[in-house]
Protein backbone atom coordinates (compact mmCIF):
# COMPACT_ATOMS: atom_id res chain seq x y z
CA UNK A 1 0.00 0.00 0.00
CA UNK A 2 2.76 2.57 1.12
CA UNK A 3 4.47 1.45 -2.53
CA UNK A 4 0.75 2.70 -4.32
CA UNK A 5 0.82 5.55 -2.46
CA UNK A 6 4.61 6.76 -3.07
CA UNK A 7 4.04 5.76 -7.03
CA UNK A 8 0.81 8.20 -6.92
CA UNK A 9 2.71 10.71 -5.45
CA UNK A 10 5.41 10.80 -7.68
CA UNK A 11 3.01 10.21 -10.92
CA UNK A 12 1.13 13.68 -9.04
CA UNK A 13 3.86 15.81 -9.00
CA UNK A 14 5.62 14.63 -12.03
CA UNK A 15 2.73 15.93 -13.60
CA UNK A 16 2.30 19.31 -12.00
CA UNK A 17 5.36 19.98 -12.63
CA UNK A 18 5.18 19.27 -16.39
CA UNK A 19 1.47 21.39 -16.18
CA UNK A 20 3.64 24.52 -14.71
CA UNK A 21 6.45 23.90 -17.34
CA UNK A 22 3.91 24.23 -20.32
CA UNK A 23 2.06 27.23 -19.37
CA UNK A 24 3.10 30.24 -21.08
CA UNK A 25 2.25 34.33 -19.83
CA UNK A 26 -1.43 35.55 -21.10
CA UNK A 27 0.77 38.29 -23.19
CA UNK A 28 2.36 35.75 -25.29
CA UNK A 29 0.03 33.25 -25.55
CA UNK A 30 -2.39 35.84 -26.68
CA UNK A 31 -0.04 37.20 -29.26
CA UNK A 32 0.24 33.73 -31.19
CA UNK A 33 -3.31 33.58 -31.27
CA UNK A 34 -3.29 37.00 -32.90
CA UNK A 35 -0.66 35.86 -34.99
CA UNK A 36 -2.71 32.71 -35.92
CA UNK A 37 -5.70 35.05 -37.05
CA UNK A 38 -3.63 37.65 -38.69
CA UNK A 39 -1.66 34.79 -40.76
CA UNK A 40 -5.09 32.62 -41.79
CA UNK A 41 -3.72 30.10 -39.62
CA UNK A 42 -6.94 27.98 -40.35
CA UNK A 43 -5.50 27.49 -43.68
CA UNK A 44 -1.66 26.54 -42.64
CA UNK A 45 -0.45 23.01 -43.63
CA UNK A 46 0.20 22.43 -40.49
CA UNK A 47 -2.48 24.47 -38.32
CA UNK A 48 -3.16 24.76 -34.50
CA UNK A 49 -5.64 23.37 -32.32
CA UNK A 50 -6.58 26.07 -30.41
CA UNK A 51 -7.94 23.73 -27.26
CA UNK A 52 -4.57 22.53 -27.07
CA UNK A 53 -2.07 23.70 -24.44
CA UNK A 54 0.43 25.64 -26.80
CA UNK A 55 3.09 23.71 -26.51
CA UNK A 56 1.73 21.17 -28.56
CA UNK A 57 1.48 23.52 -31.43
CA UNK A 58 3.65 22.99 -34.32
CA UNK A 59 6.58 25.61 -34.83
CA UNK A 60 6.28 26.71 -31.19
CA UNK A 61 8.83 25.66 -28.83
CA UNK A 62 8.56 26.36 -24.76
CA UNK A 63 11.44 26.36 -22.46
CA UNK A 64 11.20 27.39 -19.05
CA UNK A 65 7.66 28.52 -19.57
CA UNK A 66 8.34 30.82 -21.84
CA UNK A 67 8.33 30.60 -25.74
CA UNK A 68 11.57 30.55 -27.29
CA UNK A 69 11.16 29.96 -30.94
CA UNK A 70 8.54 30.19 -33.86
CA UNK A 71 9.39 28.11 -36.76
CA UNK A 72 6.41 28.09 -39.40
CA UNK A 73 9.04 27.49 -42.25
CA UNK A 74 7.13 26.64 -45.72
CA UNK A 75 3.52 26.43 -44.09
CA UNK A 76 1.29 28.47 -45.98
CA UNK A 77 1.20 31.71 -43.85
CA UNK A 78 -0.68 34.62 -45.52
CA UNK A 79 -2.04 37.85 -44.38
CA UNK A 80 0.38 39.88 -41.95
CA UNK A 81 2.71 39.80 -38.96
CA UNK A 82 0.43 41.57 -36.77
CA UNK A 83 2.06 43.72 -33.90
CA UNK A 84 3.28 43.02 -30.34
CA UNK A 85 5.82 40.31 -31.37
CA UNK A 86 8.05 41.99 -28.48
CA UNK A 87 5.47 40.12 -25.96
CA UNK A 88 7.50 36.90 -27.05
CA UNK A 89 10.34 38.63 -24.58
CA UNK A 90 12.55 35.35 -24.54
CA UNK A 91 12.08 34.17 -28.40
CA UNK A 92 15.42 33.40 -30.04
CA UNK A 93 14.99 31.82 -33.50
CA UNK A 94 12.35 33.08 -35.99
CA UNK A 95 11.67 31.21 -39.15
CA UNK A 96 8.82 32.34 -41.39
CA UNK A 97 10.72 31.66 -44.21
CA UNK A 98 8.78 30.40 -47.71
CA UNK A 99 5.84 31.31 -46.83
CA UNK A 100 3.21 34.45 -48.39
CA UNK A 101 3.27 36.91 -45.73
CA UNK A 102 3.07 40.68 -46.74
CA UNK A 103 2.72 44.04 -45.84
CA UNK A 104 5.48 45.82 -43.39
CA UNK A 105 7.93 44.13 -41.38
CA UNK A 106 6.86 44.95 -37.57
CA UNK A 107 9.35 47.36 -36.03
CA UNK A 108 9.19 45.63 -32.71
CA UNK A 109 11.11 42.28 -33.79
CA UNK A 110 14.10 44.58 -33.72
CA UNK A 111 13.40 44.97 -29.99
CA UNK A 112 13.57 41.29 -29.13
CA UNK A 113 16.75 41.27 -26.95
CA UNK A 114 17.16 37.30 -27.31
CA UNK A 115 16.80 36.62 -30.95
CA UNK A 116 19.52 35.35 -32.42
CA UNK A 117 17.91 33.74 -35.53
CA UNK A 118 15.43 36.19 -37.63
CA UNK A 119 14.36 34.39 -41.03
CA UNK A 120 11.67 35.80 -43.53
CA UNK A 121 13.39 34.95 -46.82
CA UNK A 122 10.74 33.88 -49.82
CA UNK A 123 7.58 36.04 -48.64
CA UNK A 124 6.09 39.31 -50.30
CA UNK A 125 7.20 41.96 -47.83
CA UNK A 126 7.09 45.51 -48.26
CA UNK A 127 8.31 48.51 -46.86
CA UNK A 128 11.31 49.69 -45.58
CA UNK A 129 14.06 47.68 -43.52
CA UNK A 130 14.04 49.54 -39.60
CA UNK A 131 16.33 51.91 -38.50
CA UNK A 132 17.49 51.08 -35.37
CA UNK A 133 18.65 47.91 -34.40
CA UNK A 134 20.44 48.65 -31.18
CA UNK A 135 19.29 45.87 -29.31
CA UNK A 136 19.91 43.23 -31.41
CA UNK A 137 23.36 42.36 -29.85
CA UNK A 138 22.94 38.60 -29.77
CA UNK A 139 21.53 38.15 -33.57
CA UNK A 140 23.44 35.94 -35.76
CA UNK A 141 21.63 35.50 -38.41
CA UNK A 142 19.24 38.28 -40.81
CA UNK A 143 17.90 36.67 -44.00
CA UNK A 144 14.80 38.08 -45.61
CA UNK A 145 16.30 37.98 -48.90
CA UNK A 146 13.10 37.67 -52.12
CA UNK A 147 11.12 40.05 -50.63
CA UNK A 148 9.94 43.90 -52.39
CA UNK A 149 11.80 45.68 -49.40
CA UNK A 150 12.66 49.02 -50.75
CA UNK A 151 15.06 52.32 -49.74
CA UNK A 152 18.43 52.02 -48.36
CA UNK A 153 20.12 49.87 -46.10
CA UNK A 154 19.91 51.60 -42.69
CA UNK A 155 23.21 52.73 -40.90
CA UNK A 156 22.10 51.34 -37.47
CA UNK A 157 22.57 48.20 -39.08
CA UNK A 158 26.27 48.24 -37.89
CA UNK A 159 25.31 47.39 -34.22
CA UNK A 160 24.31 44.12 -34.92
CA UNK A 161 27.70 43.21 -33.47
CA UNK A 162 27.46 39.52 -33.53
CA UNK A 163 26.13 38.98 -36.75
CA UNK A 164 27.12 36.05 -38.56
CA UNK A 165 24.90 36.33 -42.14
CA UNK A 166 23.26 39.27 -43.29
CA UNK A 167 21.25 38.41 -46.87
CA UNK A 168 18.90 40.86 -48.34
CA UNK A 169 19.21 39.76 -51.86
CA UNK A 170 16.36 39.98 -54.60
CA UNK A 171 14.70 42.92 -52.76
CA UNK A 172 14.56 46.46 -53.99
CA UNK A 173 16.94 48.09 -51.82
CA UNK A 174 18.89 51.31 -52.90
CA UNK A 175 21.35 53.70 -52.08
CA UNK A 176 24.76 53.04 -50.80
CA UNK A 177 26.50 50.77 -48.82
CA UNK A 178 25.84 51.97 -44.93
CA UNK A 179 30.03 52.96 -43.73
CA UNK A 180 28.65 51.38 -40.55
CA UNK A 181 29.32 47.77 -41.76
CA UNK A 182 32.83 47.91 -41.11
CA UNK A 183 31.59 46.86 -37.50
CA UNK A 184 30.23 43.92 -38.39
CA UNK A 185 33.34 42.28 -37.58
CA UNK A 186 31.98 38.71 -37.29
CA UNK A 187 30.07 38.49 -40.65
CA UNK A 188 31.06 35.31 -42.53
CA UNK A 189 27.84 35.73 -45.21
CA UNK A 190 27.13 39.27 -47.25
CA UNK A 191 24.70 38.19 -49.89
CA UNK A 192 22.86 41.99 -51.66
CA UNK A 193 22.32 40.20 -55.32
CA UNK A 194 19.73 41.94 -57.02
CA UNK A 195 19.47 44.90 -55.01
CA UNK A 196 19.57 48.65 -56.74
CA UNK A 197 22.23 49.73 -54.55
CA UNK A 198 24.61 52.08 -56.34
CA UNK A 199 27.75 54.05 -55.71
CA UNK A 200 31.21 54.18 -55.03
CA UNK A 201 31.33 51.10 -51.79
CA UNK A 202 33.09 53.34 -49.07
CA UNK A 203 32.91 50.41 -47.03
CA UNK A 204 36.25 49.02 -45.96
CA UNK A 205 35.59 45.41 -46.68
CA UNK A 206 38.90 44.55 -45.72
CA UNK A 207 37.68 44.84 -41.95
CA UNK A 208 35.57 41.65 -42.24
CA UNK A 209 38.28 39.46 -41.68
CA UNK A 210 35.62 36.67 -41.04
CA UNK A 211 34.01 37.04 -44.04
CA UNK A 212 33.68 33.48 -46.61
CA UNK A 213 30.71 35.14 -49.03
CA UNK A 214 30.50 38.01 -50.89
CA UNK A 215 27.33 38.42 -52.98
CA UNK A 216 27.31 42.05 -54.36
CA UNK A 217 26.30 40.73 -58.42
CA UNK A 218 23.28 42.70 -60.51
CA UNK A 219 23.28 46.03 -58.32
CA UNK A 220 24.88 49.36 -59.85
CA UNK A 221 27.74 49.88 -57.59
CA UNK A 222 30.74 51.40 -59.46
CA UNK A 223 34.11 53.03 -59.07
CA UNK A 224 37.27 51.49 -58.04
CA UNK A 225 36.40 47.93 -55.91
CA UNK A 226 38.18 49.06 -52.07
CA UNK A 227 41.70 47.73 -51.92
CA UNK A 228 40.87 46.18 -48.50
CA UNK A 229 38.89 42.86 -50.09
CA UNK A 230 42.01 41.81 -51.07
CA UNK A 231 43.21 40.95 -47.44
CA UNK A 232 40.33 39.25 -46.96
CA UNK A 233 42.06 35.49 -46.54
CA UNK A 234 38.76 33.39 -45.70
CA UNK A 235 36.61 34.16 -48.86
CA UNK A 236 35.07 31.13 -50.36
CA UNK A 237 32.58 32.66 -52.75
CA UNK A 238 32.66 35.75 -54.18
CA UNK A 239 30.29 37.64 -57.18
CA UNK A 240 30.32 40.57 -58.53
CA UNK A 241 29.02 40.52 -61.76
CA UNK A 242 26.64 42.70 -63.27
CA UNK A 243 27.80 46.64 -61.81
CA UNK A 244 29.58 49.10 -63.07
CA UNK A 245 33.29 48.95 -61.31
CA UNK A 246 35.80 50.81 -62.96
CA UNK A 247 38.47 48.51 -62.06
CA UNK A 248 38.92 45.10 -59.60
CA UNK A 249 42.75 46.08 -59.64
CA UNK A 250 42.66 45.85 -56.33
CA UNK A 251 41.92 41.62 -56.18
CA UNK A 252 45.07 40.74 -58.44
CA UNK A 253 46.21 40.68 -54.91
CA UNK A 254 43.89 38.29 -53.37
CA UNK A 255 45.10 36.43 -50.70
CA UNK A 256 42.55 34.05 -49.82
CA UNK A 257 43.70 30.30 -51.16
CA UNK A 258 40.52 29.00 -50.64
CA UNK A 259 38.22 30.84 -53.23
CA UNK A 260 35.69 27.98 -54.67
CA UNK A 261 33.67 30.40 -56.96
CA UNK A 262 34.95 33.74 -58.40
CA UNK A 263 32.41 35.96 -60.80
CA UNK A 264 32.64 39.22 -62.25
CA UNK A 265 32.98 40.93 -65.42
CA UNK A 266 36.91 40.75 -65.90
CA UNK A 267 37.24 37.77 -67.46
CA UNK A 268 40.78 37.97 -67.06
CA UNK A 269 40.39 37.54 -62.63
CA UNK A 270 37.52 35.63 -63.34
CA UNK A 271 40.10 32.89 -65.26
CA UNK A 272 42.79 33.70 -62.64
CA UNK A 273 40.58 32.68 -59.89
CA UNK A 274 39.31 29.56 -61.62
CA UNK A 275 35.55 30.22 -62.13
CA UNK A 276 33.27 27.01 -61.76
CA UNK A 277 29.42 26.25 -62.93
CA UNK A 278 28.90 26.72 -59.45
CA UNK A 279 28.57 29.96 -60.10
CA UNK A 280 25.04 30.28 -61.67
CA UNK A 281 23.97 32.98 -58.43
CA UNK A 282 24.06 31.79 -54.69
CA UNK A 283 20.47 33.31 -54.61
CA UNK A 284 19.54 29.97 -56.55
CA UNK A 285 21.37 27.84 -53.52
CA UNK A 286 20.24 29.83 -51.17
CA UNK A 287 16.58 28.78 -51.73
CA UNK A 288 17.04 25.39 -51.16
CA UNK A 289 19.39 25.56 -47.45
CA UNK A 290 16.29 25.57 -45.68
CA UNK A 291 15.30 22.42 -45.76
CA UNK A 292 18.69 21.60 -44.34
CA UNK A 293 18.64 23.74 -41.61
CA UNK A 294 15.18 24.46 -40.56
Amino acid sequence: MKNKITYACLVFVLTCGFMVHAQIPKLEKQYLLDFYKSTNGENWQNTWNLQDNPSTWHGVEIQNGHVTALKLYRNNLTGTIPDGIAKLSHLKSLNLAFNVLQGKLPEDIFQLTNLTTIRLEMNKLTGNLPQDYSKMKQLEELSIFNNLLQGPIPDGIGEMSNLKLLNLSSNYLEGSLPKSMEKLGKLERLELFGNKLAGAIEVDLGRLVNLKELILSYNSFEGDLPSGMATLSNLEFVQLQGNDFRSLNSLLRMQSSKLAVFDSDDEFLNMKFGTSKASETRIVDTKFEDARRN
